[in-house]
């Protein structure tokens, strides 16, 4: 599979590493004049100028070219590399596609099974589609801020860039069943996905139970379910464990394992209708009994039994030994030494790991296969085009 990505930043990079990952050839195409990804540029922190660690987060496995297609000669370059291509793929403002040629109108010719990918902030139709928009702005507008935290605190956004993950994941869904779809028709076409979209679409059960019933949840105390119970935090004698008992059977199992199993079957707490109605209370008497033992001896009373999860940090989260042993964190070469990044979660078999490109990296390589004579990339070169 080859994907030629006019991608940057996060949300579009994210989306085909996962499919770089995956033994796909994703060749990004880099502007020389602006200094290529602004991701290279992302600090604080570096591995050397123009190598954050921002960009290598996004980017492994992956070739570079750089290429001008706001010139005609650019885009004919581009034009010669969809022809062998599977698809054309680009993150950019909702406007720009067309204006650049990357759509599949102005590229069919080219290649009639080209699938063409566009990945934005609002879609490239309507009254937003020339608007800039970022992970954040999306929480903020589609109700997330409103979740998230506690009830009597600000509005909160997620730790992570969570929308920006979750498109370029459903981008790169997207344009695998695009390429299905052109294989088995020989016709391809363009595929839509917009931060807005996604960020709208993940409501999913909220938004259900709003559309049909009127209902609009609110933030929680702990974190905990809006109709579960216990489904969320409670202390422990040196911090927290998360405790999801989302079927029945897991309450009673719980109440035996904390010493209480007078509560199986008992009149406030014998059902879920039950225990949401007194939850309060169940969550001062769990708290007694948990503030009992440590996060981590309870953990090895729930294990397997109860789902429980200890409350970590990054630091703690990378560090566990649950990671070490399912290797979930890679080692590979980069410059003169190592670099470790966290695994793909798609196990599909050892493939070697490269770091991110060097920008323009593979510029002349990807253009000689392509039939271009030095001659020809040296004309390039020098009208500023690569």
């Amino acid at each position: 599979m080859r994907i030629i990505a006019v991608e940057q930043y996060g949300a579009g990079p994210f989306g085909t590493q996962h499919l770089a990952d995956l033994g796909a050839e994703v060749i990004k195409i880099e502007n020389p004049k602006d200094g290529g990804d602004v991701g290279r540029s992302v600090g604080p922190h570096y591995f050397g100028p123009g190598d954050s660690h921002f960009y290598q987060s996004f980017n492994r496995n992956k070739k570079s070219i750089t290429l001008d297609l706001k010139k005609p000669e650019g885009i004919a370059v581009l034009q010669r590399l969809a022809a062998n291509a599977d698809v054309v793929f680009n993150n950019l403002r909702g406007d720009l596609p067309a204006k650049l040629g990357l759509t599949y109108e102005h590229l069919k010719a080219a290649n009639p099974q080209l699938v063409c990918a566009h990945l934005s902030a609002y879609g490239r139709t309507g009254s937003r589609a020339a608007w800039p928009g970022y992970d954040y702005l999306m929480q903020a507008e589609a109700g997330y801020l409103s979740l998230t935290g506690e009830p009597d605190g600000p509005p909160a956004r997620m730790g992570l860039s969570i929308i920006d993950l979750m498109t370029g994941t459903t981008a790169a869904m997207g344009l695998l069943a695009g390429i299905v779809g052109a294989r088995a028709s020989g016709v391809g076409r363009d595929i839509d996905v917009s931060l807005f979209d996604v960020a709208l679409h993940n409501l999913a059960y909220v938004a259900t139970w709003y559309l049909n019933a009127g209902v609009a949840i609110q933030r929680e105390q702990r974190s905990s379910h809006p109709s579960l119970t216990p489904s969320q935090l409670y202390k422990t004698q040196d911090g927290w464990i998360f405790l999801m008992c989302n079927k029945e059977k897991f309450f009673d199992v719980l109440a035996e394992c904390i010493g209480k199993p007078e509560w199986i079957g008992s009149a406030q707490y014998k059902g879920f209708k039950e225990r949401l109605a007194n939850r309060d209370q169940l969550t001062r008497e769990l708290d007694e009994a948990l503030q009992q033992r440590t996060t981590e001896e309870w953990m090895k009373v729930f294990a397997g039994k109860v789902p429980a999860a200890p409350v970590y940090d990054v630091q703690q989260a990378l560090d566990s030994g649950f990671v070490q042993e399912q290797e979930r964190v890679l080692e590979f070469q980069h410059g003169s030494g190592p670099i470790r990044m966290v695994a793909s979660p798609v196990r599909a078999g050892e493939h070697p790991t490269r770091p991110a490109p060097d920008m323009g990296a593979d510029t002349e390589e990807i253009l000689q296969k392509m039939g271009y004579d030095a001659q020809a990339i040296t004309r390039l070169r020098d009208s500023s085009v690569i």
